[in-house]
């Protein structure tokens, strides 16, 4: 069951380094990690957009208490004149699936390679473009009504990624790597979600039915016209699953339970009770040889955390980019995550060699 273990990290340092200025804690994904991959992109239709200067946000596969949940497309304000949105993504990294949150900014960010549809196929954005303060819709995969909105031209986009896959990487994953402009505008100024995205977040959340274990990847609302508006004729479902749903993630959460993903976390390998046999020379060695495990493996958890959190606190002072922080907190996690291994397998090795005196032939006087 350790390969289904979930593995959460919503560590303080994490979410102030990169929660990217408006995004607060209570709607950042940044930093889940889970071994289980996210469902299939459902099938859905765009609403139509409700207004001038309205920019489209996909929907997406997040995770909240121990299972997935769909946080629907929907119709957004930019924060500001000529900022594009970038979709967030899961990607496989160390082991795990991380999220990796969306962010608006002067040009399109690496989104994994996944095809959201609507001008979001995996690269860049081919919806439209900004022109002289105004946001220019294109039609042919922005769904606009003309007749209140003006701005527009039609330029036919040949998709050829037809897949629904919704993260990159592992088993089954989309094959994309970030191109060097793209890292180029991972380092440029940009904003996390804006506060009716982060509402929009939190109502999907505290609805049972965008849960995957309820809608098996078919969620009753896709996508809507305006952020938290979840009825009504401009709420849209899907149509049909992306593809076969597997589940898996309540099992995951109902038999593992979060780990350390920082050496400040970690607590000393667990030790077997010892009962004294009797014998005070063996007990008194048998005793010593223990504390000398302990006293090791802390000096050693001392060291990785100090290491640790010296580099996060250089990531904070260098404001370093939101990809670059990300893989920071994997490297912490997969090395906390190691090292715990390490120090229980130690400590189990140590009893079975070291056994009580008592085995060895001693044993409480008659």
């Amino acid at each position: 069951m350790r390969n289904a273990v979930v593995r959460s990290i919503f560590a303080a340092l994490l979410l102030a380094a990169i929660g990217i200025a408006m995004a607060p804690a209570a709607s950042a994904q940044i930093g889940v990690q889970i071994t289980i991959a996210p469902p299939a992109l459902p099938v859905y239709e765009q609403p139509i957009c409700p207004g001038d200067g309205y920019l489209w946000t996909p929907g997406y596969w997040a995770w909240n208490d121990g299972g997935y949940f769909w946080v629907p497309g929907t119709w957004v304000l930019a924060p500001e004149v000529g900022f594009l949105w970038t979709p967030p993504y899961w990607g496989w990294s160390g082991g795990f699936y991380a999220f990796h949150e969306g962010y608006w900014g002067p040009h399109i960010g690496f989104y994994g390679g996944v095809n959201y549809g609507f001008g979001y196929f995996g690269n860049g954005f081919e919806g439209g473009r900004w022109d002289g303060g105004h946001f220019f819709y294109n039609r042919s995969v922005m769904n606009v009504n003309v007749n209140i909105i003006h701005n527009t031209y039609n330029t036919t986009i040949i998709n050829r990624n037809v897949s629904r896959v919704s993260y990159n990487g592992g088993n089954g994953g989309i094959n994309a790597r970030p191109s060097a402009e793209e890292e180029r505008y991972a380092n440029e100024r940009h904003v996390g979600p804006v506060a009716a995205q982060n509402q929009h977040f939190d109502a999907a959340r505290g609805n049972p039915q965008f849960r995957a274990s309820e809608n098996h990847g078919k969620p009753p609302v896709a996508a809507t016209s305006r952020p938290g508006e979840f009825t009504g004729h401009d709420a849209v479902p899907a149509r049909e699953a992306g593809g076969e749903y597997h589940g898996g993630e309540e099992h995951a959460a109902n038999t593992a339970a979060a780990r350390p993903t920082h050496a400040k976390e970690l607590t000393p390998a667990t030790r077997a009770p010892y009962t004294p046999s009797g014998n005070t020379k063996a007990d008194t060695k048998y005793q010593q040889q223990q504390e000398k495990l302990a006293q090791r493996q802390t000096q050693e958890r001392t060291k990785l955390q100090a290491s640790q959190e010296k580099e996060d606190q250089r990531n904070q002072q260098r404001n370093v980019a939101q990809e670059r922080q990300q893989q920071t907190e994997q490297r912490h996690a997969q090395q906390t995550q190691q090292m715990q291994e390490r120090h229980q397998s130690e400590q189990t090795h140590f009893e079975q060699s070291h056994a009580a005196p008592a085995s060895h032939g001693g044993g409480h006087p008659k």
